[in-house]
C-alpha cells in the first residue's frame, strides 16, 4: 500500500483540487495546514498543524513522510527540505513568474524556491505553471470577466499583442499526479523543473475574446492604449469603486510575451492539456467534473 501524501497547501485553490483527485484514486492524503478550521470537511480527519515560518512544527508534521506534494508558494522549499526526511519525495508548484523582466517578490521566490530543489539532490519536481484558471474560486479569469462585464470599451495595453498560455487547473491537478507517480515508480531518481501550460500560446486580445465568448459577454470595443499611458492612469483608475487595483510592475509585465513549448511536459508527464476555449466553456458553463480524470487519462 503506497504511504500517505503529505500535502502542503490543502485549504488553497490548486491545493483543495489536488486533494479532491489524490482522494478520488483512493490515496491517503495528510494535510499540513496552518488552520485547520479552514480545511473542507473530508481532509479534517488527517490533518497536522504546522506553520511554514516555524520549522518544529513543520519538522513534527513531516516526520514520517514518504510523499510531499507543495502548493505553498516556492519560497518555502528550503524550509521544508530541511524540516522532511531526506528520503521524502516532493512535489511543488512554482510559477513561470521566475522568467519575466520585471522581478519581483513572487518571481524572486519561485527562483529561491527551485534552487534549493535543483541543488538538493532530493527526489523531487518542481512545476512551474503558466497562469491556472478553472479553480473553484480562483481570481485570474474571474475577475476579469467580472471586470469585462463593465468595461463597455476595453483597454488593451499595446493593442493586446502579447502572448498568454493560461493552463486550467485540472491539467495542474493531472501534472502533479504524474509527478507523483514518476517518483513512485522510480522515475524521477533526483531534482527536476519543469514548465507546464496550456497546449498554445494566445495574444491577449484572443484570450479576452475566448473569455467573453464563454462568458456571453457579446463582443466589446478594443481601445489600443501604449503601455507607458497604462501605467500612468492605473493608480488613478484604482480610485474608481469596483475597478482593480493594477501595479506599474503588472502592466509591465502585460506587455511581456508568455509562451512555452509544451513538449518536455508532454514527454515527461504523458499529458496533453486543454484548449483554451474548452477549458473556458467549462469553467463558465459548468459542464467539468469535479473531480479530474487521472493523469494523462483526458481526451
Amino acid at each position: 500500500m503506497a504511504s500517505p501524501v503529505h500535502l502542503i497547501g490543502a485549504t488553497g485553490r490548486s491545493g483543495s483540487a489536488i486533494a479532491r483527485a489524490l482522494k478520488a484514486l483512493g490515496e491517503t492524503v495528510i494535510p499540513v495546514v496552518r488552520r485547520p478550521e479552514n480545511l473542507p470537511e473530508f481532509l479534517r480527519s488527517t490533518f497536522r498543524t504546522a506553520h511554514l515560518e516555524d520549522i518544529q512544527t513543520l519538522r513534527a508534521a513531516l516526520h514520517d513522510a514518504e510523499r510531499i506534494v507543495s502548493t505553498a508558494h516556492a519560497r518555502h522549499i528550503p524550509t521544508i527540505l530541511e524540516a522532511s526526511p531526506s528520503k521524502a519525495s516532493l512535489i511543488a508548484l512554482g510559477s513561470t513568474r521566475k522568467f519575466t523582466r520585471w522581478p519581483d517578490a513572487h518571481g524572486n521566490g519561485v527562483l529561491v524556491g527551485e534552487n534549493a530543489l535543483l541543488h538538493s539532490g532530493r527526489k523531487g519536481m518542481i512545476l512551474h505553471p503558466t497562469m491556472i484558471y478553472g479553480a473553484q474560486g480562483e481570481n485570474n479569469v474571474q475577475r476579469l470577466a467580472a471586470l469585462l462585464r463593465r468595461l463597455p470599451l476595453i483597454p488593451l495595453p499595446n493593442g493586446g499583442r502579447a502572448l498568454v498560455q493560461p493552463i486550467y487547473q485540472d491539467d495542474v491537478t493531472d501534472a502533479v499526479l504524474a509527478a507523483l507517480t514518476l517518483a513512485e515508480t522510480g522515475q524521477l531518481t533526483g531534482p527536476e523543473a519543469l514548465v507546464i501550460a496550456g497546449p498554445e500560446a494566445t495574444t491577449y486580445r484572443e484570450f479576452i475574446d475566448a473569455i467573453l465568448r464563454s462568458a456571453g459577454l457579446g463582443r466589446r470595443v478594443y481601445l489600443p492604449v501604449p503601455g507607458i499611458i497604462l501605467e500612468f492612469i492605473a493608480p488613478i483608475a484604482a480610485k474608481i469603486p469596483g475597478f482593480p487595483s493594477i501595479g506599474r510592475a503588472e502592466i509591465r509585465r502585460l506587455l511581456e510575451d508568455k509562451a512555452f513549448s509544451i513538449q518536455p511536459m508532454q514527454s515527461r508527464l504523458g499529458l496533453s492539456p486543454l484548449a483554451l476555449q474548452d477549458g473556458l466553456d467549462r469553467l463558465f458553463h459548468k459542464t467539468a467534473s469535479t473531480v479530474p480524470l487521472p493523469a494523462g487519462k483526458r481526451s
